[in-house]
């Protein structure tokens, strides 16, 4: 199979979606990797680096596309990556559909066969390609955050961890999963005071147990988010519900609850947010202020540590890739259905329902289609 690896192009995207070493493997394998020239420096991976583990470095993102039987991205193609999509093509990516009308209709008319990083499970019931980016925009959280509460940007001037005879940042981060796992052992580590907030009674047990009391846990319902939110510097956004849009947990009328300054990251924001006030930002302009609140909604936090993400992400995809690579995207589905959950569009037809009850478009069973 020829596999396409062209450079991203969304603001500030420094990833890339294969790293040297997952190309060696494919190559390995009797498959031909086409890497578009300068893809990996963001990275820090240079063309020889390609060249040296057997690819071919190519010109344009256009001969990528053009050449490519699979294009193996980081972020949803966008608009003008989606016009080279063609029928028969597998795209392997985030695509985060749910909240993106345009994306998935423009998906959906290439005809190409899409799977998405974001909604492959597990057996566990886990999103082993998500997850270590979830680390990773978990980990940046509070750092962003604490960055967003200086008073130069608009925060009100409130530093994580005290010093002696002053308290230390309240942050409040709502959902307990990878991601809030995540940003709860920095913010600790930052000297916070933390409390998650989940509506797994389980998830909080084991947070407690992992945390040894150095953050306090609480079931997550209106009443409890209503009740934090005066106290609190800093709300990290961690809901996640697979390929479905994010549920607002903070709405508009709320904030007027939260201190002047206060800030709100919303690590949820590629799929729609989950602070009703959240729109996208960029590392380029990442804050805005709605009502005195200081929002920080970048859509690919990851990519402002790009080499350490697209390592950690090469890890995850790297298998699936192969798979797909070795057996056609048909019978690597069919051998493995937590890739299967992975395919959201194949043929013009949509194959993942949350995306479908999302954007209120016909759907189609993906076991169907072997």
């Amino acid at each position: 199979m020829k596999i396409g690896c062209p450079t991203e192009i969304k603001s500030q995207e420094f990833r890339v979606g294969v790293t040297p070493n997952a190309a060696m493997e494919a190559v390995a394998r009797g498959h031909e990797m086409l890497v578009q020239s300068g893809a990996g420096i963001g990275a820090g991976f240079t063309d020889d680096d390609y060249t040296a583990a057997g690819a071919k470095i190519l010109g344009s993102a256009k001969e990528v596309f053009d050449t490519a039987d699979m294009i193996v991205k980081v972020k949803e193609p966008q608009a003008e990556e989606r016009k080279m999509l063609r029928e028969g093509q597998i795209l392997f990516t985030f695509l985060h559909l749910a909240p993106d009308p345009d994306q998935t209709h423009d998906l959906i008319a290439s005809g190409a066969t899409c799977i998405a990083y974001e909604t492959v499970t597990d057996r566990n019931g886990g999103l082993p390609l998500l997850a270590p980016m979830s680390e990773v925009a978990g980990r940046l959280a509070p750092q962003t955050g604490s960055w967003a509460l200086q008073k130069a940007n608009g925060g009100s001037g409130v530093l994580m961890g005290g010093v002696p005879g002053v308290r230390p940042a309240n942050v409040a981060i709502i959902g307990g999963g990878v991601v809030g796992a995540a940003a709860a052992r920095v913010a600790v580590g930052m000297g916070a005071n933390v409390t998650v907030l989940d509506r797994s009674v389980p998830r909080l047990s084991y947070l407690d147990d992992v945390f040894m009391g150095r953050l306090t846990t609480q079931y997550s319902d209106k009443g409890a988010v209503e009740e934090l939110l005066p106290r609190m510097d800093m709300v990290v956004g961690a809901v996640l519900i697979p390929g479905a849009a994010a549920p607002k947990l903070v709405s508009r009328e709320q904030l007027s609850l939260m201190k002047p300054g206060s800030v709100l990251v919303d690590v949820a924001i590629d799929q729609g947010g989950c602070f009703e006030t959240s729109k996208a930002t960029t590392h380029q302009d990442p804050i805005y202020e709605v009502d005195g609140i200081v929002h920080y909604c970048v859509a690919n936090m990851p990519g402002a540590v790009a080499r350490t993400s697209t390592i950690a992400l090469g890890n995850a995809t790297m298998p699936h890739m192969l798979a797909l690579a070795d057996k056609g995207w048909k019978k690597a589905c069919a051998d493995d259905p937590h890739l299967l959950a992975g395919l959201n569009v194949h043929a013009g037809q949509l194959t993942y329902e949350a995306v479908g009850e999302a954007l209120g478009i016909d759907w189609v069973k993906p076991e169907s289609l072997l």
